[in-house]
């Protein structure tokens, strides 16, 4: 229980930032919603733009926010001494990071939320399928937790850590197939992002939309595998920090 009341104080850091909320919250169902109008516009021609098809796809792209909440709020705890001083409580390494990490979840699952009601306005299909949608996309809520926690060992200021989550936010979109489907483009490039999480995160919900769940799995198993990669340093580099 020692982690508990860390992650009750983050809990509050991160709701008395109400813009940012707002911000990671809105800007998915603004594409959603632009996606859905521009798919009227144009008649309905295009498969890419039916709601089932870049709903998944536009949610996973806002959770790569979360990977800039999490670093951020590890590196204003750090440059304001608030981690320097807690470092003389009985915390260990793994605490400080269920610490930050926890009270993220809430934050996504809202965001899977707010994504997926927004599209039901627009033709995606009430059922079961959105409800383990929502649940597959817990786990890659942990994959762009894990980049944050690493990004919030490795770096030391609030810029570094924002430009990083902007290369992160730019990786989801062009190697997860969320603008193209990777089988249009196929070659070398499908090859490099199929060894990626990002491709497999946006298959496993894909995969969850349309019911297919026998599929989503072995996606997990990719999504899970490189959350696993970052936290295993994340909590080495801390511990490193705190010693020093």
């Amino acid at each position: 229980m020692r982690f508990t009341i860390f992650t009750g104080r983050n809990f509050k850091e991160i709701v008395r930032d109400p813009m940012s909320i707002l911000m990671c919250l809105g800007f998915p169902v603004l594409l959603i919603i632009a996606l859905a109008l521009m798919k009227e516009s144009i008649g309905g021609m295009a498969d890419v733009f039916e709601v089932q098809n870049f709903a998944p796809s536009m949610t996973i792209l806002g959770m790569a926010f979360l990977s800039t909440f999490v670093g951020t709020l590890m590196s204003t705890d750090r440059n304001s001494s608030f981690l320097t001083r807690l470092f003389a409580s009985p915390m260990k390494g793994i605490d400080y990071i269920l610490g930050y990490s926890i009270p993220i979840i809430p934050l996504a699952i809202l965001q899977a939320v707010c994504c997926f009601g927004v599209a039901l306005f627009f033709g995606l299909e009430l059922n079961i399928n959105i409800f383990i949608a929502i649940l597959t996309l817990i786990p890659v809520a942990i994959l762009f937790i894990s980049f944050g926690l690493f990004i919030g060992s490795v770096l030391s200021t609030n810029n570094a850590v924002n430009g990083f989550g902007t290369i992160l936010v730019n990786a989801t979109v062009f190697l997860s197939g969320a603008v193209l489907s990777l089988d249009m483009i196929g070659g070398t490039f499908k090859t490099v992002c199929d060894l990626l999480p990002f491709s497999h995160a946006v298959n496993a919900v894909n995969y969850a939309i349309n019911g297919n769940f026998s599929d989503i799995p072995l996606q997990l198993v990719w999504v899970l595998g490189y959350a696993l990669l970052l936290i295993i340093p994340s909590v080495i580099i801390f511990k490193r920090r705190m010693k020093g």
